[in-house]
C-alpha cells in the first residue's frame, strides 16, 4: 500500500521523521491527479509547480530541525469557493472566471501553516447550489465508484478526489448537506462542524447563516485531525466563535459505553431500502458496543427542507448581488449600467443560480417577506427547539445521510424538486447550526457506498467523532474509498483492509 493511501496522519508522520520527502509525496499525488482527471474532472485548477515549491519548503523545515506542522507534506484539495491568493477562484461560475483573490481564506492560511500542500482547486455546483456537481459551468464531476453516477454536491470534486485516492484530505463547504451528501455517495468521511467553529473568512458566500467549511477524509481520525487544524476563533469573521478548535483526536478510542443514541424515525419512508438498512445496522452496532439505543421522532425535521429552500435562496439573492460586472469578474457591455448589469448576470450565472436568486428575491420582496422569509425563520426556530429537546434525552442522533445511493448523471436535472430532496436528511443540521458527520457504512443494493449520519448538539464535535469512530470500526472495509476509478468488484476489499 502506498503511503498516500495510509492517510493524512501517516503521511505527516513520515515526512516529519524524514522517512519520505514532502516533494516525493506531492509528486505521487500529482501523478494520481493526472491519471484520473480525464475520467473524473475533480479539479478546476491544478497547482503543480506551486505545490512542488511549497513541498520543498516543508522539506527544508524538516532538514533544519523545525516542525512543519501536524499536516506536514500532506497533499490537500480545496473547493473552488475558498479564496486563494493569486490563484483563480471561480465558484465554478462563468461570472468569476479568471478572478484571482488578493487574499487567502483563513482556512487556507491555517492549512498552509500546518504544513499541508494544496495540489488543486476542486469542481463544485455553481456557487455551491446543487446536490450533484452537475451545475458547474465547467462540466460535471463523475463518481469514482461508477463514472455514470454523480459524486453528490455541491462539494463533489473534493469528495471524489478523496474517494479516488488523489489526496487524503480535501475541504468543502456545507450549506444544506454539501459535505455530508457527497461524502456518503463517494464512500468517505465528511464533517459539517458547529456553525462558528470554523472561520468563514474567505469562503465565497452562498447563504451566510448556513454555510460552514469542513473536511473530507478516508477515515474519522484524519477528518478529526483536519478539523482541529482549521477550527478556532478568527477576529476577521464576526460569526466565528472566540474559542479554541475542538480537541478530537484524544477521544477517538473512548467507545460508546453508556452513551444515549437516538435513531431518527422521521425519514424512514423517504429513503431507499439500502439507506434504511445501513442506519438500522449502524444502530445495532452501537448497541452491541454498549450504547443505549432507542428510536426517536423529531417531526419538525420534515419542515427543514421547505424552510431551507426559502432561507438559503433569500440569503443567496443578497450575497450574489455583488456580481454586477463593475468591480471584478465577467462584464458584458450594454448601452447603460442597468443593461450592463442585466447582461452580465444573464451570461455569468447558470440556470440553477438564476432560479434561486429569483426565488430569494421574491421571498424578500415587499408584501411577501413575512409570509415567506419571516415564516421560514420561525420554522427554523421550531426545528432548532425540537432538536434541542431531543438532545435532552440523547447524546447523539443517528440517521441515513442521503435518501439513496449515487444516482445517474442527468437523472434529476430536469426536476429541481426531486434534486432538492437529496438534502432531506442533512438540512436540519444547517438550520440549527449543530454539527453532523457522515461515515461510510455499507454498500447498497447497486454496489455503491451508503453513509450514515451522526448528529450532535452544538459544540458536540468530540462526542460526535467518538461515536463515528466506533461506527467506522464496525463498517465493512469495502464500503469506503479509496477506489480505482470506475469502482471495484462487489465484495472486493479496500487495499490494505
Amino acid at each position: 500500500m502506498s503511503l498516500l493511501d495510509a492517510g493524512a496522519a501517516a503521511v505527516a508522520k513520515a515526512v516529519r521523521a524524514g522517512d519520505v520527502t514532502a516533494v516525493e509525496v506531492i509528486e505521487e499525488a500529482l501523478a494520481r491527479l493526472d491519471a484520473t482527471e480525464g475520467d473524473l474532472h475533480c479539479f478546476q485548477t491544478v497547482l503543480g509547480d506551486k505545490a512542488r515549491r511549497e513541498a520543498a519548503r516543508v522539506d527544508e523545515a524538516v532538514g533544519e530541525g523545525r516542525d512543519p506542522g501536524p499536516l506536514a507534506g500532506v497533499p490537500i484539495a480545496l473547493k473552488d469557493n475558498l479564496c486563494t491568493h493569486g490563484i483563480e477562484t471561480t465558484c465554478s461560475s462563468r461570472i468569476l472566471e479568471g478572478w484571482r483573490p488578493p487574499y487567502d481564506a483563513t482556512v487556507v492560511e491555517r492549512l498552509r501553516g500546518a504544513g499541508a500542500v494544496a495540489v488543486g482547486k476542486t469542481n463544485l455546483d455553481e456557487f455551491a447550489m446543487g446536490s450533484s456537481t452537475e451545475n458547474s459551468a465547467f462540466g460535471p464531476t463523475h463518481n469514482p465508484w461508477d463514472l455514470s453516477r454523480v459524486p453528490g454536491g455541491s462539494s463533489g470534486g473534493s469528495a471524489a478526489a478523496v474517494a479516488a485516492g488523489v489526496v487524503p484530505l480535501a475541504f468543502g463547504s456545507d450549506t444544506g448537506g454539501s459535505i455530508r451528501q457527497p461524502a456518503s455517495l463517494c464512500g468517505v468521511v465528511g464533517i459539517k462542524p458547529t456553525y462558528g467553529v470554523v472561520s468563514r473568512y474567505g469562503l465565497i458566500a452562498f447563504a451566510s447563516s448556513l454555510d460552514q467549511i469542513g473536511p473530507f477524509a478516508p477515515t474519522v481520525a484524519d477528518a478529526a485531525l483536519a478539523l482541529e487544524v482549521i477550527g478556532g476563533g478568527d477576529p476577521r469573521d464576526s460569526t466565528c466563535l472566540a474559542r479554541p478548535a475542538p480537541r478530537l483526536i484524544e477521544v477517538l478510542g473512548r467507545g460508546v459505553e453508556g452513551l444515549r443514541v437516538g435513531v431518527l424515525e422521521d425519514f424512514v419512508d423517504d429513503v431507499s431500502a439500502s439507506c434504511r438498512r445501513a442506519a438500522n445496522d449502524a444502530a445495532d452496532a452501537l448497541a452491541a458496543a454498549g450504547a443505549k439505543v432507542d428510536a426517536v421522532s423529531v417531526p419538525e425535521a420534515r419542515l427543514g427542507l421547505p424552510a431551507y429552500y426559502v432561507i438559503a435562496p433569500a440569503e443567496a439573492s443578497s450575497n450574489l448581488a455583488r456580481y454586477d460586472g463593475v468591480r471584478y469578474g465577467l462584464r458584458v457591455e450594454g448601452p447603460d449600467v442597468e443593461a450592463m448589469n442585466a447582461r452580465t448576470r444573464a451570461a455569468g450565472f447558470g440556470r440553477e443560480v438564476r432560479r434561486r436568486i429569483m426565488i430569494g428575491t421574491y421571498a424578500l420582496s415587499a408584501g411577501y417577506y413575512d409570509a415567506y422569509y419571516g415564516q421560514a425563520q420561525r420554522v427554523r426556530t421550531l426545528v432548532t427547539r425540537a432538536f434541542d429537546a431531543a438532545y435532552e434525552r440523547f447524546d447523539v442522533l443517528l440517521s441515513p445521510t442521503t435518501p439513496s445511493e449515487a444516482f445517474e448523471l442527468g437523472a434529476k436535472t430536469a426536476n429541481p424538486i426531486e434534486m432538492y430532496l437529496s438534502d432531506l436528511c442533512t438540512v436540519s443540521s444547517n438550520l440549527t447550526g449543530q454539527p453532523a458527520i457522515s461515515v461510510p457504512y455499507a454498500l447498497g443494493d447497486e454496489g455503491l457506498p451508503v453513509g450514515v449520519q451522526v448528529m450532535a448538539p452544538a459544540l458536540g464535535e468530540a462526542l460526535m467523532v467518538q461515536v463515528a469512530a466506533v461506527l467506522e470500526q464496525a463498517a465493512p472495509a469495502e464500503a469506503r474509498g479509496p477506489v480505482p476509478v470506475g469502482g471495484r468488484a462487489r465484495g472486493e476489499a479496500a487495499d490494505g483492509a
